[in-house]
């Protein structure tokens, strides 16, 4: 997250980073949950699979409470259940499966919502259970594909790594040089320093990721960190307007010091199709 240094009102006895956050607790969750999915990554795939579907649904039900502030009002069983069925298929089917998958639940979503009635109202909230579902189940649909895969795990963490990366050397560079607004209409706080601290820190995690897990060029693997960090920073600015037009500062507050559970899966929704597809192509032989 590409952080512009500023001041922000602090409630009291609530450290916090000069970026706002509370460093602590931040650090303390964000620590945490990388060791519960390298944990899930390195015993069973299935329960990183089973971490996904959970992390999805938060995902889902945040993003319905936050819609309803615009009277949208997302058919949440069938979003959910639709939502492990297309995580489900991509790891167990493939890609095909997953947009099959995709297509009977925004069908399944829009018949459900019929079903409480027709009208303007039935076709905005059928339309708001269908981008839910395009933007988070099957945008997470791509990290199962990679996860099925006989390198799965690795292609995963890799992927998980330079999200962090991302984050963090966009966090540091922002916080401490941070004095030009990258996108100051959508997210006052991020800045053009801190995005190059994240194409600097993402490009070296690539590097070195690629080159020692699977034997790769270093340099596609800078390609790739640099890549990811773009998708990654358009993935935070897509999620920033939304909460912008929603007037909301969170999606949630699942995540102590992080936000909701959205807030942390942004840059990694859009980042999983553009990872999944550039070492599917460049590394095809790996899996098989």
């Amino acid at each position: 997250m590409t952080e512009l240094a500023g001041t922000q009102t602090v409630q009291p006895g609530v450290r916090t980073s000069r970026a706002g956050r509370d460093l602590p607790r931040a650090v303390a969750v964000g620590v945490g949950l990388l060791a519960v999915v390298l944990a899930s990554l390195l015993w069973r795939k299935e329960l990183f699979l089973l971490l996904a579907a959970l992390a999805c649904g938060a995902a889902l039900w945040e993003l319905a409470q936050a819609f309803t502030r615009r009277h949208l009002h997302l058919p949440l069983l069938p979003v959910l259940v639709g939502s492990t069925g297309i995580l489900v298929s991509a790891y167990v089917a493939g890609a095909e499966a997953m947009f099959v998958a995709f297509l009977l639940t925004a069908g399944g979503v829009v018949v459900w919502r019929v079903l409480d009635g027709s009208g303007a109202q039935a076709l905005r909230d059928a339309a708001a259970g269908t981008f839910a579902t395009a933007y988070v189940p099957l945008m997470g649909g791509f990290v199962m594909l990679m996860l099925a895969e006989a390198d799965g795990p690795a292609r995963v963490l890799l992927f998980v790594l330079l999200a962090v990366a991302s984050d963090t050397g966009g966090y540091v560079a922002g916080v401490l040089a941070g004095r030009h607004p990258l996108a100051p209409s959508v997210s006052p706080k991020k800045s053009w320093e801190g995005l190059g601290g994240s194409l600097v820190l993402a490009g070296t995690v690539g590097g070195v990721g690629l080159w020692l897990a699977f034997d790769a060029s270093p340099l596609l693997g800078v390609v790739l960190g640099v890549a990811a960090v773009l998708t990654a920073t358009l993935g935070d600015l897509a999620e920033s307007l939304l909460k912008r037009d929603l007037e909301l500062k969170d999606m949630g507050s699942l995540l102590p010091g992080h936000g909701g559970v959205l807030d942390r899966l942004d840059s990694l929704l859009l980042t999983a199709p553009l990872v999944h597809t550039v070492l599917l192509v460049a590394l095809p032989a790996v899996g098989d």
